[in-house]
């Protein structure tokens, strides 16, 4: 297959675009910048809304993954960058895709569990409704999804991917978590109550392949292992993996000067989310409990010890 990817270079683009390569796709990325806009490369420019549409005729997919790290301070212009990220990018991407003579036949667009707020320990599937409320990350998945209706209408397939939290030790949350925890200094974040809707790279990988095959399906799929788990279960394992102790809390206090109020507010909220239409589809984990899944991540330099 013929697969564009934008987000080529970050924690799941890299190693998917070496997934890809390695079973035989050619691989186009989508860059911004213009030097390396050649040799298997397309250039977009998002915030100018322009992309190489003559480049795209006759792809057979397109798997939009850009966007801006939800990490860091939520400073007003750090959250104007969250939701235009992912809001225009989309849009431009599908909006591309839909003006095309040869349009591919699917586009895998990310998203994120955040689609479902904060609902506690309710048990949460891709018929499950969003929040009513004015929750910041909820909003900007309702409208990151809704960007690629120009797609879907034009007739390609749509698969939005509800990410949940990937596990890697090489970024993301668990990058974060490693160095203290390492030290010794790790524990739960705020109550450590709030779920955590997991799933390994790996298996992360393997499922947006099995998307890309599965025809018959479209509309949005959580991409979470079959068994979420809640902060402190995630702490435990990972002490209980690294041979350390786990039971230094991070206080709410502390999440509120590194984060702001509202990026806070997102390390100690959750949902409980599950898989119920990539199981349905056939799929296999590798990893469907989270102290396996860390295991493999960190051995054996890690978890051997």
């Amino acid at each position: 297959m013929k697969i564009v990817v934008s987000g080529s270079t970050g924690v799941i683009g890299s190693p998917l675009v070496e997934a890809l390569k390695q079973r035989g796709d050619e691989v186009i990325r989508l860059v911004r910048r213009p030097q390396t806009a050649s040799g298997g490369a397309l250039r977009w420019d998002p915030e100018r809304g322009t992309i190489d549409r003559a480049g795209l005729e006759g792809v057979d997919a397109l798997i939009h993954l850009a966007g801006e790290n939800v990490f860091g301070r939520w400073s007003p212009a750090k959250k104007q960058r969250i939701r235009d990220s992912r809001v225009q990018g989309t849009r431009v991407v599908s909006d591309a895709l839909a003006a095309l003579t040869n349009r591919p036949a699917v586009l895998l667009a990310a998203s994120a569990i955040g689609y479902y707020g904060d609902q506690g320990d309710t048990r949460l599937t891709e018929r499950s409704p969003p929040p009513a409320g004015s929750d910041f990350l909820a909003e900007v998945a309702r409208a990151w999804e809704a960007a690629t209706a120009s797609a879907a209408r034009a007739g390609v397939r749509v698969v939005n991917l509800r990410f949940g939290v990937v596990l890697t030790p090489s970024g993301g949350a668990l990058g974060k978590m490693l160095p203290p925890f390492r030290l010794g200094l790790g524990g739960t974040v705020g109550s450590g109550n709030q779920y955590v809707s997991w799933i390994e790279l790996g298996d992360l990988i393997r499922a947006i392949l099995h998307l890309l095959e599965r025809s018959d399906l479209s509309g949005p799929v959580n991409m979470t292992a079959p068994a979420p788990v809640t902060n402190r279960e995630l702490a435990t394992a990972l002490g209980k993996v690294l041979h350390r102790p786990s039971v230094v809390p991070v206080p709410a206090f502390a999440l509120k000067l590194a984060f702001g109020a509202e990026g806070a507010e997102m390390l100690q909220s959750g949902q409980r989310v599950l898989p119920e239409r990539l199981v349905a589809s056939g799929f296999k984990f590798r990893f469907e409990t989270i102290e396996p899944a860390l295991r493999h991540l960190l051995a054996p330099s890690e978890s051997g010890r």
